[in-house]
């Protein structure tokens, strides 16, 4: 389970739901598409403290997303 801590931003989005790839880039989390189809493939991704491998994943305000220890929260915007 990783610990979130200060790591751990707020981080709106604009609809109900974004996809897991779009959010990594969204959050500052990874710099390209192509990276969060990597990082997300090789398993090195967590959303609520679950290793998640599928880019298209929906999170929804409330999820938190952990990469590389730094953690992004999903909120409303």
């Amino acid at each position: 389970m990783p610990h979130l801590s200060a790591e751990t931003s707020d981080v709106p989005i604009r609809d109900a739901s974004i996809r897991l790839g779009q959010f990594l880039k969204l959050a500052g989390l990874i710099d390209s598409g192509a990276d969060a189809k990597s990082v997300i493939a090789d398993g090195l991704v967590s959303v609520n403290d679950d290793v998640e491998t599928r880019r298209g994943r929906q999170l929804r305000p409330g999820d938190v997303v952990v990469f590389s220890g730094r953690g992004a929260r999903v909120t409303p915007g």
